[in-house]
């Protein structure tokens, strides 16, 4: 084993611990019942996400700027510290105001590791010669992360069960501490950069001049949030599709559970997606939106599968995409232009929330996921025709 190729597994090793712990909140899966339990309503409860949202787009580009000035790696250890602290709120003072400050700080770390994170796993491969790596290492530990999720689905029930929220908030808390302190293992052999030279505000110009010059760079920030943000915000609302297909609430939870595999087996897969050309990209999301609709539009449990395998093609994309606009990002403001990818995958989130619940008045959910699977196809259908300058995004 080289010198270069140990210092990428290390790194490999230390982004896939860190992925997992700092998901392994056993919160995620029952902070909407301790909001219910403390007697909110739901239109409270709706104001909380929109809080939680506008905190995370508004300071999604400036953590970036500040990333590329300042240190990732300490960003990468404050980021997990804000969430506990807002989680720790959540369960010593739980009313609708330690909620909100609780979803600021939840946006804040949002904010703060999105961007640092991918550019600096870029950066620290690049600097050994392990670049082309990026894609499936940036897989597996998505993958890490996804699984920590299902994790914390199977044992927050038995938790709450044994030890009450308190318990379930102080897990979550020590999962945030321990990712902290796995983010000080990071690397960081950063040299006096340009961005070093401007400070701050200029360097954030420097970041979205290129997103707005280069056309690689411009061209894949379009696509990134347009492939990740839908299937992303759909996820949400998976539980209401599975009980209009008559589904118990009891079967919800391995409805979940077999989707977050399909979503984890995308990340894996990230090795074979590298691969693909641009033709390859479109053909994979015509396969995912024939599987996302078909299977929302089956009335039988065998549908989720299809769905499943069309998360998968999602998240397959999404990495392969992702680390595209890595290697596409030429100036000192990597953390910025990726912090754009974020800003618009966010902004279009909040947007299907709004549309979904629109088309509700109206529509089954079944037909709503179907109608969401189309902005996929036409996707494909574009990318395939335009194949020869697409090929730039490479």
């Amino acid at each position: 084993m080289t010198r270069s190729s140990s210092r990428a597994r290390r790194l490999a090793a230390t982004l896939y611990a860190y992925m997992f712990t700092s998901s392994l909140v056993l919160l995620y899966p029952v902070y909407s019942l301790l909001f219910v339990e403390t007697g909110l309503s739901v239109a409270e409860i709706s104001s909380l996400f929109i809080i939680w949202c506008v905190a995370s787009l508004v300071l999604e580009v400036p953590s970036g700027a500040w990333a590329d000035t300042f240190s990732r790696r300490r960003l990468l250890v404050l980021g997990p510290l804000c969430a506990g602290a807002g989680y720790a709120l959540w369960v010593a003072f739980p009313s609708y105001w330690a909620f909100v400050l609780g979803f600021v700080l939840w946006g804040v770390e949002n904010a703060l590791t999105s961007g640092s994170l991918e550019a600096l796993v870029y950066e620290e491969l690049d600097r050994v010669g392990a670049a082309d790596r990026y894609a499936r290492i940036m897989g597996r530990a998505r993958a890490a992360s996804q699984f920590a999720i299902v994790l914390a689905m199977a044992v927050a029930g038995p938790v709450l069960a044994l030890g009450g929220y308190g318990t379930v908030g102080i897990a979550s808390v020590l999962a945030c501490i321990a990712a902290a302190v796995i983010a000080f293992s990071f690397p960081e052999r950063r040299v006096r950069s340009e961005s070093d030279e401007l400070g701050y505000l200029a360097t954030l110009r420097l970041g979205l001049r290129e997103a707005r010059v280069d056309p690689g760079v411009r061209r894949t920030l379009l696509l990134l949030p347009l492939v990740m943000g839908v299937w992303d915000a759909l996820e949400e609302y998976i539980p209401l599709l599975s009980l209009e297909k008559g589904l118990a609430p009891t079967a919800v939870p391995w409805v979940m559970l077999l989707i977050w595999v399909g979503v984890t087996g995308g990340g894996l897969l990230a090795p074979l997606g590298e691969r693909l050309a641009m033709r390859g990209i479109s053909g994979l999301l015509a396969l995912g939106a024939f599987a996302l609709g078909a299977g929302a539009l089956l009335d039988s449990f065998a549908g989720f599968f299809l769905m499943a395998a069309g998360f998968c093609a999602f998240q397959l994309a999404s990495v392969v995409l992702g680390a595209r606009l890595q290697d596409s990002i030429a100036g000192p403001s990597r953390a910025t232009v990726t912090s754009l990818a974020g800003l618009g995958t966010g902004v279009l989130t909040v947007l299907i929330y709004g549309v979904y619940a629109a088309a509700s008045a109206g529509m089954s959910q079944g037909a709503i996921f179907a109608m969401f699977a189309v902005p996929y196809l036409v996707l494909a259908i574009r990318l395939n025709a335009t194949r020869p300058r697409a090929s730039a995004v490479k």
